[in-house]
């Protein structure tokens, strides 16, 4: 037996003999599902000799026998009256364990008792791809019309930074492109500016605009929240099952901040000293807190990567001993930066102007040391700590304030999709940035899995020529051109001052200005102006609006045949 756990009261598997029972019975399972008719394989047990069997164990046996590939929302309603009151945990099984799967999955959606982006993760994650059946489970379990409620020239999954931005340039290029952008939110946030909130630097309402105000006139706004993907049938599927068609996609939602993975994070954010200026309503939260802090310990943490804007958790770091050295009481207050990575910053040649000011604020480096746990009213963290040699311990910290960066991960309708790659994140050609098996999706922003830095500035960089490539692909335009990685991270180093690291794929430095203008690797007063008054207005009247200033695509040259 090959058993597959799809959740704990769960598992499939293939064809089982009577012989099998016992082992089951053992492992603790109490009920046991046929859905393979007697007599469909030539050397298949007959399930009465499964029940004689079961019926000796001690396991209830229930048969509901379901013929290949004719799965019917009857056969569902059955299974999932067998869910709701057999003993559990339970085992199903049929030739591969794929129809009980099916069933499983249809059964949960009608009965509502997970979203369908859980399914589809839980499945996949038991060697199961029910992509085949997402129409069905976006309506509740059941079969739907097949034709699309709608259809695009261009569907744009996301109303992010990415997505407008792309939305923006393809209208710049053909106000007659006919695109939509599909996207739930009510609200567009500036979330560069969310650190400088938590420096006490901007108002939070300084980074919130409505999305309908920031969209691009032309595009069509589908506010709905997608469930699963048809590429095969150039089709997404939304929640309540409503089906857009596309000719060409454009993939860019952003990522998950996965709190609920540290335990204990979530019951305590926003109070008991833990905070974040990766949500917005936290990040004034940690201002409250730095201007409040008087003496103690304060600890920062970094999660594994990657992560959207790596420079920000210590940014915070910077930010907060900065206000303490100004307000004369850095002397009484502990800094530590717990990082699960092995480095300060990803690109060596930063590094160094980084050090003079951990040095400068005191601060404590600990690295490979990974928050798990945290227990706000106690104030004590715990950390999975692991040496060069890959040996690990549970550490504790006790804590006055501590600034969490949540670890990240692709949305679960991403993950759970034909569309990623084995980590989860959207599979692209790191230059193209066209999906490595489907010729008409191109993905952006941090949802992708080019191995760049995923920051604000990337997508400004992405989004020019992720439209120029569709444009290319649809014959029109200058030709296709190449992403370099380039990416950005102001790290503000204090309050006035700014190391700006900007570069490409490999660490290659790719700064956008003379040195004797702004040299990223010392830190410059002019950087922080950049940062403080001129970007946050090209994003919303720039980078929003499709003007490519300074990041305008080059189609690239064709390689010479030999």
């Amino acid at each position: 037996m090959d058993i597959k756990e799809i959740t704990d009261e769960i598992a499939v598997s293939g064809q089982i003999a009577p012989g099998d029972v016992k082992s089951l019975a053992e492992a603790g399972y109490k009920t046991i599902i046929c859905n393979r008719p007697d007599g469909e394989g030539g050397d298949q047990p007959a399930f009465d000799e499964i029940r004689q069997a079961a019926e000796a164990a001690g396991l209830a046996a229930h048969y509901l026998p379901v013929v290949s590939g004719k799965v019917t929302d009857a056969d569902a309603a059955a299974f999932a009256d067998i869910l709701k009151s057999a003993q559990k945990p339970i085992f199903a099984f049929c030739r591969s364990g794929a129809r009980s799967t099916t069933l499983w999955s249809l059964a949960e959606a009608q009965t509502e008792a997970r979203p369908v982006a859980d399914i589809l993760a839980k499945t996949k994650a038991a060697g199961y791809d029910m992509g085949g059946v997402a129409r069905r489970l976006a309506n509740k379990g059941r079969t739907p019309a097949e034709t699309p409620d709608r259809s695009f020239e261009v569907v744009i999954v996301g109303a992010g930074a990415a997505g407008i931005s792309v939305a923006a340039s393809l209208l710049e290029r053909d106000p007659t492109l006919d695109v939509a952008i599909i996207d739930p939110a009510d609200i567009h946030y500036y979330q560069p500016g969310w650190t400088l909130v938590g420096g006490g630097v901007f108002e939070a309402d300084e980074t919130v605009r409505t999305l309908s105000s920031v969209l691009p006139s032309q595009v069509h706004w589908i506010k709905a929240a997608v469930a699963a993907f048809e590429p095969e049938k150039n089709a997404v599927i939304l929640d309540g099952c409503r089906v857009v068609g596309y000719k060409r996609l454009v993939v860019c939602p952003g990522l998950k901040l996965d709190w609920g993975k540290i335990e204990g994070l979530t019951e305590t954010l926003g109070r008991n000293g833990v905070t974040s200026n990766y949500r917005f309503d936290l990040a004034p939260y940690t201002w409250e807190l730095v201007r409040g802090m008087k003496e103690g310990r304060a600890l920062f943490t970094q999660p594994p990567m990657p992560i959207k804007c790596a420079g920000a958790p210590q940014k915070a770091l910077y930010l907060s001993a900065d206000h303490w050295r100004r307000a004369g009481v850095l002397d009484k207050i502990d800094i530590e930066f717990l990082n699960a990575g092995a480095v300060l910053f990803g690109v060596k040649e930063y590094v160094p102007a980084l050090m003079e000011y951990v040095k400068k604020y005191r601060a404590q480096l600990s690295f490979q040391h990974n928050l798990e746990a945290i227990d706000g009213p106690a104030k004590k963290a715990w950390f999975r700590k692991t040496d060069a040699d890959g040996n690990s311990e549970t550490v504790e910290r006790a804590f006055d304030m501590i600034h969490v960066c949540p670890p990240q991960c692709a949305p679960d309708f991403i993950r759970a999709s034909a569309l990623a790659d084995q980590a989860g994140w959207v599979d692209v050609d790191q230059n193209t940035l066209r999906h490595k098996r489907y010729e008409n999706v191109w993905s952006l922003g941090d949802v992708m899995n080019a191995p760049n830095a995923k920051t604000a500035a990337a997508a400004r960089k992405q989004a020019p020529i992720v439209a120029q490539n569709v444009m290319a692909d649809m014959g029109k335009g200058a030709g296709v051109a190449h992403y370099d990685g380039y990416g950005s991270c102001p790290l503000t180093v204090e309050r006035g001052r700014i190391v700006l690291a900007e570069f490409g794929y490999g660490g290659k430095l790719l700064p956008s200005f003379p040195s004797w203008i702004v040299d990223g690797k010392k830190p410059s007063r002019l950087a922080w102006i950049l940062k403080e008054k001129i970007l946050p207005p090209v994003y919303w009247k720039a980078m929003l609006r499709g003007r490519e200033w300074l990041v305008k695509p080059v189609a690239a040259k064709p390689e010479k045949v030999v």
